[in-house]
């Protein structure tokens, strides 16, 4: 029954963003997106699907959605996922992100939405000693 199954929160992940440095090749055309697994045990057979979608210039767009796959992240442990390219910016970045730690399949969806990914919403990322957009 629907109601034996447990929903387990997803705790200790992250997605963040953040724009390339000066000296960092294509910096001023692209930012790069992370995962960053905040907790003290691995996490295995990790499924990142992504995809950017609103509007540009009042006309609806959408990008094509990108899978990426771990089989094992470490403790305390970041990974590129992708670099994002500043024209996307304007539109939704969203991260869905599957799981499985201590024998329990998780998911979670991040959405970065237009606007958010402004320097005033800047914060200092873990692990990356970079400014950029987390989301926990």
């Amino acid at each position: 029954m629907k109601k034996d199954i447990p929903i387990l929160k997803v705790e200790d992940l992250a997605i963040a963003i953040v724009p390339r440095l000066e000296h960092e090749e294509d910096h001023e055309e692209f930012w790069d997106a992370y995962l960053l697994n905040l907790k003290d045990e691995p996490i295995h057979s990790v499924l990142i699907n992504s995809r950017g979608y609103g509007l540009i210039d009042g006309e609806q767009r959408q990008t094509t959605t990108l899978r990426y796959f771990w089989e094992k992240i470490g403790p305390l442990e970041v990974v590129k996922v992708e670099p994002v390219q500043k024209d996307v910016l304007a539109l939704a970045s969203e991260y869905w992100v599957s799981f499985s730690y201590n024998d329990y399949l998780y998911d979670k969806k991040y959405v970065f939405v237009p606007g958010s990914l402004d320097a005033m919403h800047f914060t200092e990322i873990p692990f990356l000693n970079r400014k950029g957009v987390m989301i926990r």
